[in-house]
């Protein structure tokens, strides 16, 4: 399993996009224009991250961007989009996006990162702490968790 950070990998982001797209329901050209801003910032909020397998399928994924869709914009950045094929579930990929997540955030000098979430116990049990509730901008309510980066405890 390689996790590959998009902006240093470019050649993947048309591949990149129609596989968030696939799985999250959002057109492909919004995580285009949101992947190119990640390549040509490569330092800078948002960020892109793919896994691989053997055979360079894309098995996983998420994103870091600004803002998740909800109205604590003071919250910042969010992990977004983390997604596992299902064939590879329960084999610590997940957690081990997410520590990814933290030492990159960490290395670009963020203290903190948010998600929201309907998952709970599966971030409680990878460190993340409850927050609080938000408002998602189409209404609903989402719970929100934070964790320190790495390097940032």
């Amino acid at each position: 399993m390689k996790i590959l950070k998009l902006s240093n990998f470019p050649a993947y982001l048309e591949r990149a996009a129609v596989w968030f797209s696939d799985k999250w329901g959002i057109p492909t050209e919004i995580y285009k224009e949101s992947m190119q801003i990640s390549i040509d910032h490569k330092e800078s909020i948002p960020q892109w991250y793919i896994t691989l397998d053997e055979s360079h399928s894309i098995i996983a994924g998420f994103g870091v961007i600004e803002n998740d869709f909800h109205e604590r914009k003071d919250l910042s950045p969010n992990l977004c989009a983390l997604y596992v094929e299902e064939d590879y579930r329960n084999l610590s990929i997940a957690r081990k996006l997410l520590d990814f997540a933290k030492e990159d955030m960490s290395k670009m000098h963020f203290k903190k990162l948010y998600l929201i979430t309907d998952h709970e116990i599966f971030y409680e049990k990878c460190g993340w702490d409850f927050l609080t509730m938000v408002q998602e901008d189409d209404g609903g309510l989402m719970r929100m968790y934070v964790t320190d980066t790495l390097g940032y405890p």
